[in-house]
């Protein structure tokens, strides 16, 4: 994905944001006195977190060790964080293979989407975490603890972090009747009508959509797509083409279009939605009937990383209820810890629903959440069509 959904609480937000951080630093540390280094017989994870090697090098999404949290969590390990942003996930994945892969022994973590993380893993550039030592993984929702973009065969290459789920967003004045299915956004009397984002991973919404209206295909997994089931899903974004009125690349852009009146649906996120009816701009979002795909952010571990104890220290801290409710409002987007929402309502009143992050389990049982496409279609064969492919494909049909 690319760097487009982030953004940066203004000054009075943010005064917040370091008030309610401070009283949570001094829960940051660790007392254990072993490094995490120190390995359990026979499974190579670390058994406990030692003490901080006084530096770490991420690779994030910009603003995602913001000085609201991040100052504190550095005052109280010694763990001294030095960052670099990355604009896409293709970035990402690029500099955790610079010197030879696994970060290169010049970067510890990054925070990779689901369009990412199953290439750090199949690459061999992030190593296996022991979710043990994150005490605030146990109050993630039961979709973020173990999901298929992070975890393979049981085995965790990282912690979830923020999640959101793709909506269908429209204008209420002008789209009469309300949609309900994202058959909307391939219905030909919307045509110049519809915006939609800027990214392969986008063939997945199609396929999610196709999956319920030609069942035939035999769609389970909108990741995870055969030949046949591919060019039918590429047909049909072939035929929204000449629908779309805009590909958005940036939250914002979305934004604008919606405001001026140049597009009245469009695939988005809860954030687009709450910022244009905080501008009076008449809009609500619906997960479809047939579900909907969704994002969501890891921290992972170079293979590679010089300074795993503090690693797990930054993990550790920002899976904490407080930190996870500061990014999410910080940034539009939802926690995973599901103790998140009571600090959210304290800083913004009614934030926790409006992020769906107190919604009922059958809400994230309808989100597919994004994984990276590979060959192995998960039922033993590997005759599935990889990322590079989905690439291709959807270079044709935009460029």
């Amino acid at each position: 994905m690319t760097k487009s959904r982030k953004r940066v609480l203004g000054g009075g937000a943010l005064a917040l944001l370091v008030a309610a951080l401070a009283v949570t630093a001094a829960g940051c540390g660790s007392s254990s006195k072993k490094s995490a280094g120190s390995k359990s017989p026979g499974s190579g994870l670390p058994t406990s977190i030692g003490k901080g090697e006084g530096a770490l090098n991420l690779i994030e999404w910009p603003g995602y060790a913001l000085a609201g949290w991040r100052k504190p969590f550095e005052k109280n390990t010694g763990c001294k964080i030095h960052l670099k942003d990355a604009g896409s996930s293709n970035q990402m994945v690029a500099l955790m293979r610079t010197g030879g892969g696994g970060g290169g022994g010049q970067y510890d973590m990054v925070s990779a989407s689901g369009d990412a993380t199953l290439r750090l893993i199949y690459g061999g550039d992030v190593r296996p975490v022991n979710i043990k030592l994150i005490p605030g993984w146990n109050d993630f929702i039961e979709q973020l603890k173990s999901p298929a973009h992070n975890t393979v065969k049981g085995v965790h290459y990282g912690v979830s972090l923020q999640w959101g789920p793709n909506t269908l967003l429209y204008n209420t004045q002008k789209v009469k009747p309300a949609p309900t299915t994202w058959g909307a956004l391939y219905d030909p009397a919307n045509r110049g009508k519809i915006t939609v984002p800027l990214n392969p991973i986008q063939i997945a919404d199609a396929a999610l959509f196709l999956s319920k209206q030609r069942p035939n295909l035999g769609i389970t997994d909108p990741y995870e797509l055969t030949k046949p089931q591919f060019d039918a899903v590429i047909a049909l974004l072939r035929e929204q083409k000449p629908l779309v009125k805009t590909y958005w690349s940036f939250a914002s852009d979305e934004i604008t279009a919606f405001k001026n009146g140049d597009v009245t649906m469009g695939a988005a996120w809860p954030y687009q939605t709450l910022t244009l009816q905080a501008d009076k701009v008449p809009v609500k979002e619906i997960i479809p009937k047939e579900g909907a795909t969704g994002w969501a952010d890891t921290w992972m571990i170079a293979k590679k990383a010089k300074h795993p104890n503090c690693a797990y220290l930054w993990m550790k801290w920002v899976s904490t209820p407080k930190v996870q409710a500061e990014q999410a409002l910080g940034f539009g987007e939802t926690p995973a810890n599901t103790k998140a929402c009571p600090f959210m309502d304290k800083i913004q009143a009614g934030s926790c629903a409006q992020y769906h992050a107190n919604a009922p389990g059958a809400y994230f049982k309808s989100i597919k959440f994004w994984k990276t496409p590979v060959t192995d279609c998960g039922n033993g064969k590997k005759n599935c069509i990889d990322y590079g492919q989905w690439q291709s494909a959807w270079t044709r049909i935009t460029g």
